[in-house]
């Protein structure tokens, strides 16, 4: 296995491998973008550079000379006297966190609203998957491109249980479906599993889920969906809701079962450092074998990240049992029509 740092701005376009000291590439289910970090010994002799770097340009980090595992824009270096330099990239979906603005989206899905804020701020699109779910109203005021995008597709997830993450391949936003994944990659202690931790809480676990609908001007109907096995074990922790007024009782109905079926659950979260497989990132999943604390099956990966170093890949992962896509509770503003 090797990779190679490439970066290029208007007038130069190198390898930086004979300079670079190290590789940081991480990422998290939660974030906006992925991060390259770069350590690199700038200088010979502690008087002159080898070469300078300009903010806005392009890095890339590729593996075996043909797969490219990062591209992205340069934000940020850092320089001591000694001509130790640390360059900081984020790939191109940094910029649904750079513009805020205020909009109103009326009967559109999820995915009609990321296209459209892409096309809107000249964000580059690949594959944008249809969410389905058409959202009567969305009302926002001062949020980000990232807020409103992951505002929609939490609706949407909270209507038909359809999980869709956004991500960035090539330099361009993609929006795909989260579908079950079964572990492709084995994590295992005495094979490639470093060290191990693992936690469980109910903190955040519902056994009982409420919807309310109607005004001050139309009678008052609620939906409520309950689980019976958790609510022995654990007592009744409800979740209420007050969605859109409009929405019907059969609306109502759908989402307070839904609800239930991503709060009735047992919060674990295990981390894992072992042996680095380029292709285990953020948002896909592994199967881990550790018997000292019992991680055993399949794990979505939260977040990821990779050194790459002397020759040698190493990578820390923050594994959970449930698909911990971001989400964004909506609220209406007020004044909103």
């Amino acid at each position: 296995m090797s990779w190679s740092v490439a970066y290029k701005d208007p007038k130069q376009n190198v390898q930086l491998d004979p300079i670079v000291k190290s590789v940081n590439w991480s990422g998290d289910i939660k974030q906006a973008a992925r991060k390259l970090v770069v350590e690199i010994s700038n200088t010979r002799d502690l008087r002159k550079l080898f070469m300078t770097f300009e903010k806005g340009a392009e890095l890339r980090l590729i593996l075996n000379g043909k797969q490219e595992l990062f591209r992205g824009v340069l934000f940020a270096d850092q320089i001591n006297a000694k001509g130790q330099m640390t360059l900081t990239a984020y790939d191109e979906n940094i910029y649904l966190t750079k513009s805020t603005d205020t909009k109103i989206f009326r009967g559109q899905s999820a995915s009609a609203i990321v296209s459209k804020l892409c096309s809107e701020f000249s964000i580059p699109t690949g594959e944008i998957q249809d969410t389905g779910y058409v959202i009567p109203k969305l009302v926002f005021r001062e949020k980000t491109l990232f807020e409103m995008m992951v505002t929609a597709l939490t609706e949407t997830q909270k209507q038909n249980g359809q999980h869709f993450w956004i991500t960035s391949r090539e330099g361009k936003l993609e929006l795909r479906a989260r579908k079950e994944q079964k572990g492709k990659w084995v994590l295992e202690n005495g094979v490639n599993v470093l060290d191990a931790s693992y936690s469980q809480s109910i903190e955040e676990t519902r056994t009982q889920t409420k919807v309310i609908g109607g005004d001050g001007e139309k009678k008052e109907i609620s939906a409520t969906a309950k689980d019976g096995e958790l609510i022995k074990r654990f007592g009744i922790m409800q979740h209420l809701e007050k969605p859109d007024k409009d929405m019907t009782r059969s609306q109502m109905e759908q989402r307070a079962k839904q609800l239930l079926k991503d709060l009735a659950t047992i919060e674990d979260e295990a981390r894992i450092e072992c042996l680095g497989i380029s292709d285990v990132v953020s948002g896909s999943c592994v199967y881990v074998r550790e018997a000292v604390t019992g991680i055993l099956g399949g794990y979505y990966i939260s977040s990821d990240e990779h050194r790459f170093e002397n020759g040698s890949h190493t990578m820390s992962l923050t594994l959970s049992a449930t698909d911990d896509i971001p989400k964004m509770e909506y609220k209406e503003a007020k004044g909103a029509k």
